[in-house]
Order: structure tokens, then sequence, then C-alpha cells
């Protein structure tokens, strides 16, 4: 099998593992991604297997990105969900949740899952909400004598409910893609007015199983 793989495929390879490893060294995200493409690039043109005429498509796409009304929400969320680390409303609010499920067994864990769900919907980014809700919340569990591990598992797990709901960065990225890809395949069938599929639409369509992953948790 790997007889079959071509220079390309093997380029393709190394350069997921050295984007990976590069990120788990601790080198920042921006000078990774692009750092190790161009290395890539210039191992590629050496093999001739990459042309440097493809890059010269990257400004327009990166002006389509820029101008993407779609796109533009992402910076948004991530900027409102830092206004409700630092101006302390996320911390409020949970220490809110926890006197109101205080009486009930397990009330704190109760509050973090349900904090995070909220802080989730309103940031709709997962690392942001695992870093707020772990600097929040994590003290306050531990001290009152949660296993670090439970505790850990609360914040992790409601953090990751960024991803499902709404607005999630992550629908945003498939809204604007799906939105495409439905379009060249409409018209392939012959269907040249295809009903576009919009964001709000994936936001309709995963705000049940959200709360139903709340309830679940």
């Amino acid at each position: 099998m790997l007889s079959a793989l071509t220079v390309g495929d093997i380029l393709s390879i190394l350069l997921f593992l050295s984007v990976l490893g590069t990120l788990l060294i601790g080198y920042p995200i921006a000078i990774t991604l692009a750092g190790t493409s161009l290395i890539f690039a210039f191992i590629g043109n050496q093999l001739g297997t990459f042309d440097y005429a493809i890059l010269n498509g990257l400004p327009s796409r990166y002006l389509g990105t820029m101008t993407n009304d779609v796109l533009v929400a992402v910076p948004l969320f991530i900027f409102m969900g830092l206004i409700l680390e630092k101006s302390g409303l996320a911390e409020a609010l949970l220490t809110t949740m926890g006197q109101l499920f205080g009486p009930l067994r397990g009330g704190l864990a109760f509050s973090v899952i349900i904090v995070g769900a909220l802080l989730a919907a309103s940031t709709g980014v997962v690392g942001a909400t695992v870093i707020t809700m772990g600097l929040i919340s994590l003290p306050a569990m531990l001290r009152a004598g949660y296993c670090p591990k439970m505790a850990t598992g609360a914040i992790g797990a409601s953090s990751t409910l960024a991803q499902v709901i709404p607005p999630s960065t992550v629908l945003i990225f498939v809204g604007d893609l799906l939105a495409g890809v439905n379009q060249t395949a409409q018209l392939r069938l012959g269907n040249f007015a295809p009903d576009p599929i919009s964001v709000g639409d994936l936001f309709a369509g995963a705000l049940i199983p959200g709360f139903i992953l709340v309830g679940l948790f």
C-alpha cells in the first residue's frame, strides 16, 4: 500500500504531522500554519510536485474570506466571550446558579454544566469556553470537595457544547461551506434556482439537539 503513495501524498502526510508536532511543542498557530506550509511548498517545488504559481491565488482567497459576511461573525463571538470573562459576568452567573442549585446533591456540577452551556452559546468557541470555565469553576469545585476527575469532566463536557449550541463558530463555517456545495450540486442536477442553505437553518436544526445534550449531561 505504501508503494502506491505518490510523492505528493507523502508530503501531505508529513505536512500534517509537522503541523501537529509544532503545535504540540508550543509554537503559535499562525506561525506554525504559515511556516510549515511555505517550507513544504518549497520542498514540493524542488521535487516537482508543487508549482509556485498556485500561491498567486492566496490574495484573492484572503480577500474573499475577509469580505465574507458570514465569517465576520466569528471574531465578534470570540470578542463577546472575552467580554464575559473579563467583566466577571460569567463568574457572577456561576455564583448565582450555585446558590440556586446549592441544596441539591451535586448542585455545583449542575451549575457548571448550565453556565457552560450558556457561555458556549454566547461565545461559540470551545477553546474560549474551556479556558473561561476552567479558570472560574475549577477552583470552586475543588474547594467544594469534588474529585478532580469529576470537576474536569463536567467542565470539559459542558464546554464542548459550543460546537452544537447556536451560535456556534463550527456551524458558521459548515454553513458557509454547505451553501456553496449545495448550490454546485443543485446546478449539476439541472436545478438553476436552488433553495439556499443558510447558517440560520443549521442553527435551528442544532438547537433542540443542543438542549437534549445539556439535559443528558
